[in-house]
């Protein structure tokens, strides 16, 4: 019998490379977006109305998949976005922002579909989070609070949902050519002098990510391994040096930021 697989965010990015892959395997697909209609007719598999930050919405969206199926195998969380910006020129209206979709709005569409996994006692988790949610790059301070927000909760859910059989796994993109980068949102705060300096060092750091991405599939293959494995790892690092990375920052953060800038002017 064909699993049934549940991705948030499916209209575009990993969400919707992951969901087209995995409708031509022959799983069963069901993909969420805020606004379904504008791909109607573009998508070979079945997409639901869904806004993580709605609790209205999340609540009709779990009535509405049932009738769609009859049993969810693994719940794919794919919907975010990011802020981009000096942390002390962040508004905390556009910080608390953040938190309600990356973390606050993963948390609620997890929890509104426990009750499925565990009345079946199996089933599997998968969150995409980030290399930030283990590291703290600046200029992107919200969005890697949020990441590790993530990992904090589903490290301490997989101890809970161990006893029904559910399985869960995070999986850690480091740069990867997706919509995420060009759609991230810029704090657009009051900029303060005294980091005009460093903000131009820190932006053309990120444009330059952006624009050296590693193509995505990398991360589509993991968590379609992750789908096919008995046992899943809780994480899954992806991407070229992100090991190193994680390490460089932990043990010797002189050297990150160090090794950081200088990626930056010899780019330019």
């Amino acid at each position: 019998m064909s699993k049934t697989i549940l991705i948030t965010g499916a209209s575009s990015g990993f969400g919707l490379m992951l969901a087209n892959e995995l409708h031509q395997k022959g799983y069963t697909v069901i993909g969420t977006s805020r606004e379904p209609e504008k791909y109607k007719g573009e998508t070979p598999f079945k997409l639901l109305r869904l806004n993580i930050d709605d609790d209205n919405s999340i609540n009709s969206f779990t009535q509405e998949l049932f009738q769609y199926i009859k049993q969810l195998d693994v719940l794919v969380n794919n919907a975010g976005f990011m802020i981009t910006g000096i942390a002390e020129e962040t508004s905390i209206e556009l910080g608390r922002q953040q938190f309600e979709t990356n973390f606050w709005g993963t948390v609620k569409i997890t929890n509104a579909l426990l009750p499925y996994f565990r009345s079946q006692r199996n089933g599997k988790i998968i969150t995409v989070s980030s290399i930030v949610g283990l590291i703290g790059p600046p200029n992107l301070s919200y969005y890697s609070a949020s990441k590790h927000a993530v990992e904090g909760f589903f490290k301490s859910l997989r101890f809970e949902l161990e006893q029904f059989n559910v399985k869960v796994s995070m999986v850690e993109p480091g740069w990867f050519k997706t919509n995420l980068g060009h759609n991230s949102v810029s704090s657009k705060g009051k900029n303060i002098d005294d980091y005009d300096a460093y903000r131009k060092k820190v932006d053309a750091f990120t444009q330059n990510g952006i624009k050296n991405a590693e193509a995505p599939d990398a991360v589509v293959n993991s968590i379609i391994k992750i789908i096919e494995t008995k046992e899943p790892k809780l994480k899954n690092l992806v991407g070229k040096m992100t090991g190193v990375i994680v390490f460089l920052q932990s043990h010797a953060t002189k050297m990150f930021e160090s090794t950081m800038l200088n990626n930056v002017k010899n780019a330019r």
